[in-house]
This record gives C-alpha cells, sequence and structure tokens, in this order.
C-alpha cells in the first residue's frame, strides 16, 4: 500500500510540474467574456469595421483588420463611415463603428463599447482618444498598434489575457502593458497570437440559427453617447490596480451595454475612477 501511495503522490506531482508550463500563471487559456458572441449561420463570418477614422489611425485600423482576419473562424472587412459624429461615434447594427478625436483628460487611451441582446453582439464602437495618443508617451506605432488591436480584439468576444501592467509580455495586444514594443519585457504586445486565435475557434465553435451580423434594424441604446463615462453604467471588473475595467449598462428586455477601458497612465490626482 506504501509503494502505491508513493506512486500516486509522484503522479500527482509530476502532473502538477507539467501544468504549469502547459498553463502559464501569467496568461487566461481562457479569455472570453461571458458567453458573449456575434449570432451567425456559419463560419468564417465578417464582420464589417466602420471607418471613422483620421488617415494618422487608417494603417492601424488596416492592421488590426488584417491580423484579426487571420482567425479561422472570422474574417474582418473595412467599408466606409456610416457618417457618425466621431465624437459621438454611433454604432449602426451588425457592425462596429471605429472612431478617433480628442475626447479629453478623461484618463482612457480606447474604449470598446458592445451592445448585447441576450448572449449575442448585435452592434459596437471603438474609439482612440487623441488627447492621449498626440502626447509623447503615446504617440508611437506601438501603442498605436496595441490598443487599436485590442479593442477592436473585445468587439469579438475576446476578454484580456493578462491584467498586470507590470508582468512580462505575452506577446499579445490582449495583454495589459507599459511597453507594447517588448522593449524592456521582451515580446511584442501589438498583435493577437495563437491563444487569442484559438479562444475565436472556442467561442465561434457552435453555430447560431439566426445571424446578427450585418443586421440592418435599430438596436435599444445604440444613440447612448459612450464618451460620457455616466453612461457605461455599473463597474463589474477591476485591474490588478484596482481600477475599474469593465462596465455594463442594463438596457431594459435583455439588451446590455458593455465597455472596455484602456486607461492611460496618470498621477492619481489627474485621472478619473
Amino acid at each position: 500500500m506504501k509503494i502505491k501511495l508513493s506512486a500516486i503522490r509522484v503522479l500527482i506531482v509530476a502532473a502538477a510540474v507539467c501544468a504549469i508550463f502547459i498553463f502559464p500563471t501569467g496568461s487566461s487559456a481562457n479569455h472570453q467574456w461571458g458567453n458573449y458572441h456575434w449570432a451567425r449561420t456559419s463560419n468564417p463570418f465578417t464582420v464589417k469595421l466602420g471607418d471613422s477614422v483620421s488617415t494618422a489611425w487608417d494603417a492601424y485600423l488596416a492592421t488590426a483588420s488584417s491580423d484579426w482576419s487571420v482567425s479561422q473562424v472570422l474574417n474582418t472587412t473595412i467599408i466606409g463611415s456610416n457618417g457618425t459624429s466621431v465624437r459621438k461615434c454611433t454604432p449602426t447594427a451588425g457592425r462596429v463603428e471605429i472612431c478617433n478625436t480628442t475626447y479629453g483628460r478623461n484618463g482612457w487611451l480606447g474604449i470598446a463599447s458592445i451592445w448585447a441582446s441576450g448572449d449575442h453582439i448585435t452592434q459596437g464602437s471603438v474609439k482612440m482618444n487623441d488627447t492621449y495618443f498626440n502626447t509623447t508617451t503615446y504617440n508611437t506605432p506601438a501603442w498605436r498598434r496595441l490598443v487599436m488591436c485590442q479593442e477592436v480584439g473585445h468587439t469579438f468576444g475576446l476578454d484580456h489575457q493578462d491584467e498586470n501592467f507590470s508582468n512580462t509580455n505575452l506577446g499579445t495586444c490582449m495583454d495589459y502593458t507599459n511597453d507594447p514594443d517588448g522593449g524592456q519585457q521582451g515580446a511584442s504586445n501589438e498583435h493577437p497570437n495563437s491563444h487569442d486565435y484559438a479562444e475565436l475557434e472556442s467561442i465561434y465553435q457552435h453555430l447560431d440559427s439566426t445571424t446578427t451580423v450585418g443586421f440592418s434594424a435599430g438596436q435599444s441604446g445604440q444613440d447612448i453617447d459612450t464618451n460620457d463615462q455616466r453612461e457605461w453604467g455599473q463597474a463589474i471588473r477591476a485591474n490588478n490596480a484596482g481600477r475599474p475595467i469593465l462596465f455594463e449598462r442594463d438596457l431594459g428586455e435583455g439588451r446590455r451595454l458593455f465597455t472596455f477601458v484602456y486607461w492611460a497612465e496618470e498621477p492619481r490626482g489627474n485621472r478619473p475612477d
């Protein structure tokens, strides 16, 4: 009996050691937020990205679109703006609108707002805040690629792989960092990685009987001004530093608005909480 118990203990220890290497503690192999996804009847499907950005951002939107289209289950295509004011960045049902302007010193670099009906994403908007991207700290290709890539990724149902700014870079734009090009932390966080594509395959492994992609009917709450933090609803999750990074607003009748926030690093006294 003692020999058998010892053998079992050896196997348990060996399994634990293997788990450490297979599932590193600094990242998450499961980074879907809830069960939210675009409804569609076949794979791959195509999410339209409305180009309401300035020429300074066109290349970064193009890179994000190309990067996410590497996925086996979804493609993206850039289409013309829906004519929205870039400050309001009003979305259109069935697609994601991408905007940039000087949104002010409100503390955030970028936000992704996603409308959902039940578990199904129905529309989204992404905003890049030039108030910060026009500063020396953030006016770099690496920062622009990281934040654009991450906020667009949220609109597909992806969450962060890691939310600690000081951890070693995981090599994905779905990882928080203070060093997006990896000059000091070893890996660039400017593009998706294999975990992101695997997670998309997991999210979209089943098909739906209907579709919300390209759906043309109006969606309750589409006129909400997400530039106003008071419109985001309640904070439902914070990062390791205690800052709220995901907000939820109940729109009634099973509809919800979710807003992911990528905060700029500012002195505590100069940023909203």
